[in-house]
């Protein structure tokens, strides 16, 4: 199947109200352009350089998405297009975020970053931590982000009891944060799920996934 068809499949299991990501790092700018042609208009990268290059390159109304680790000093490069920053996983992230936006007279969209996998490797917040920063007076002072909603990866595991055991963590972490409410905290989005595992992350409650290899084919390294 080409891009196009592969992209009609995906859509065609995927309910109205969830969110598709295309996961387009490491493809060439033509492998977008099919995936463009055929609709898709929200792409996540996770390197910043990448992530530039092909928003210079490519049409304007394309929605752009940071799901990588993304560190502070990096952020002034993609602060005046990103349309959502999803690994937020400290306030110092935060803080910097809104600095870069201000220069642009811009509103980032942000997801806390919950660590639910078993692995030391990922990134993200306790519950604890994410609930101590939603809660701080320091978050008020942050015009120019806004916190949307939570991002979690799941072990990278074969173990589907365990993934959704960590799908419905982050569900019921969801449910419990978006009782805060602030001017610039509005919990809407939860994102999780990716190729081998969206249709069970929706079923556990997703609105957002983020599939790569299903649309463009096996990731170079």
């Amino acid at each position: 199947m080409n891009i196009q068809q592969k992209l009609e499949k995906i859509k065609s299991t995927i309910p109205a109200q969830v969110t598709l990501v295309a996961v387009s790092k490491t493809k060439p700018i033509s492998q977008l352009m099919d995936a463009y042609h055929a609709g898709q208009r929200i792409f996540g990268e996770n390197k910043i350089q990448e992530m530039v290059e092909k928003q210079e390159q490519m049409p304007k109304d394309i929605h752009w998405h940071m799901i990588g680790h993304l560190q502070s000093n990096k952020v002034k490069y993609i602060a005046a297009f990103v349309s959502l920053i999803h690994g937020v996983d400290s306030l110092k992230l935060l803080k910097e975020i809104n600095k870069q936006a201000k220069k642009h007279n811009r509103v980032i969209n942000c997801l806390l970053q919950i660590k639910i996998a078993s692995e030391t490797s990922k990134f993200g917040m306790s519950v604890t931590e994410a609930l101590a920063l939603m809660q701080s007076e320091l978050i008020s002072e942050l015009e120019h982000i806004k916190i949307t909603g939570l991002m979690g990866m799941a072990t990278f595991t074969d173990d589907t009891i365990q993934i959704e055991k960590e799908f419905k963590y982050l569900t019921t972490t969801y449910n419990k944060l978006k009782e805060i409410k602030a001017p610039n905290i509005n919990l809407e989005t939860i994102s999780m799920g990716m190729s081998g595992d969206y249709l069970l992350a929706i079923k556990c409650g997703s609105t957002m996934v983020r599939v790569g290899s299903s649309i463009f084919g096996s990731r170079n390294l």
